[in-house]
């Protein structure tokens, strides 16, 4: 790994934002003598030793025998991670990173830790500042389809007061960030330090996003309301009333006065509560345990795919050479990172802090009493009911149900949710 970070001047900076093309600079963080408080210019570069190492484990893959049943029901296929290792071979590394590297990306310490964030100003004067979230087992990588219809809506089909301005971090042992040496990097204290990131940029009103871990920073973010947060949205929300989250432990059939909408939801959860939680429970107890994934890329590969099982089915489809959602490259650009920054086992610490320092359950309500936004895909682990929703979130100022798209909303379905993100800030804009 190679980080550049030079003395920060106000020539370096500039020289930095040049290179990200029409990407706007921010002069309000530089200080009277022309330097940056507190941030660091950053670029990342894989030596050629470290993708040659890459191309060589995948090689010497030692393949296990292939599953004996005829559906997925015992994990990750044979066949499809063989087709993904194939595809390594053609993978462009240098192409993500030529992308990453175009975009203003900056270190600054919080709390005793380096973050990680890219930081893309809006050319338009009025654009609202949103902090957006990835979780596990994404990235920032998750978040670069949305970036150019965000900060310049005028050349996507809206208008300059669709504008935001995006910072994008990566989470503590995620990419980029540093990996604690402590436990204790649970969702609050993550919320904490990003409500000091976007003060340290000068933003004094903003929103944010996310889903996934990113929805439990967001709504904690919500909960401890920082000064100048005005606004959340999520694409996995935490709406599951106190009595259904008490029959789904149970394992409970859904009760019959449900609706059809929270039918399903019941049905969704009820199918990843029983089928869909190994990878979680092993790393709330066992992070360290996880020394395979980080010895082999495929073994890596495949810990990620098995996230939940309609990600999973979308990933073998477009292995099998379907046009939907995300592509193989896609794919192996968010897995070559967590390689590249050996993060497979810090990435997983998450989860056990998570569980040694809790903060409540994933899916349960918390309070929030600031303006909430929901989008509720229809292939997320489950797809939130309005009616929950409108309980969980007593200030909801936009429902929206796409008819596309799963647990990667922005990465899958970058249109879709750019236009989820105008739809639901709009009324929130006369605020900043």
């Amino acid at each position: 790994m190679s980080r550049d970070e030079p003395k920060v001047t106000r020539r370096t900076l500039l020289a930095v934002a040049a290179s990200a093309g029409a990407i706007g600079v921010f002069p309000e963080a530089f200080g009277a003598t022309g330097t940056v408080s507190g941030l660091r210019p950053f670029r990342f570069t894989a030596s050629k030793d470290q993708l040659a190492d890459l191309e060589r484990r995948v090689a010497a893959t030692r393949w296990p025998d292939e599953e004996n049943v005829t559906d997925d029901s015992q994990g990750v296929k044979l066949d499809t991670i063989k087709k993904l290792a194939n595809h390594w071979k053609t993978h462009d590394w240098r192409k993500v990173e030529a992308r990453l590297n175009s975009l203003p990306q900056f270190l600054t310490e919080i709390d005793g830790l380096d973050i990680h964030f890219i930081h893309v100003k809006s050319k338009h004067e009025n654009a609202l500042p949103i902090i957006i979230t990835h979780g596990w087992p994404g990235s920032i990588v998750e978040q670069l389809k949305i970036i150019e219809p965000l900060t310049d809506p005028t050349a996507h089909g809206g208008t300059e007061t669709d504008a935001f301005h995006v910072v994008i971090p990566s989470l503590p042992g995620y990419g980029f960030s540093a990996k604690p040496r402590e436990t204790g990097w649970n969702p609050p204290r993550i919320a904490k330090a990003w409500a000091v990131l976007m003060q340290r940029l000068g933003y004094t009103k903003f929103v944010a996003q996310g889903g996934d871990w990113g929805n439990a920073v967001t709504e904690l973010m919500a909960v401890q309301e920082p000064a100048g947060l005005i606004g959340i949205h999520t694409n996995m929300a935490a709406t599951v009333p106190a009595d259904i989250a008490k029959l789904l432990s149970s394992g409970a059939p859904a009760p019959a006065d449900l609706s059809d909408d929270e039918k399903r939801a019941y049905g969704q959860l009820d199918d990843f509560y029983k089928n869909g939680l190994g990878y979680a429970i092993e790393m709330n107890n066992r992070p360290q345990t996880l020394y395979g994934i980080v010895d082999s890329p495929i073994g890596l590969a495949s810990w990620m795919l098995d996230h939940d099982i309609r990600s999973y089915r979308m990933i073998a489809r477009s292995l099998d050479g379907e046009k939907e959602g995300l592509t193989p490259d896609d794919i192996l650009d968010n897995v070559t990172l967590y390689w590249l920054t050996n993060t497979a086992v810090s990435s997983a610490r998450l989860y056990w802090d998570n569980a040694h320092f809790p903060s409540g359950g994933f899916f349960d309500p918390r309070g929030i009493k600031i303006p909430v936004a929901v989008s509720a895909f229809p292939d997320e682990i489950y797809q939130a009911p309005q009616s929950w929703a409108e309980k969980a979130y007593p200030n909801l100022i936009h429902y929206g149900r796409p008819a596309k798209g799963g647990h990667f909303a922005a990465w899958e379905q970058p249109e879709v949710f750019t236009a989820e993100l105008r739809a639901s800030f709009k009324l929130l804009r006369d605020q900043i």
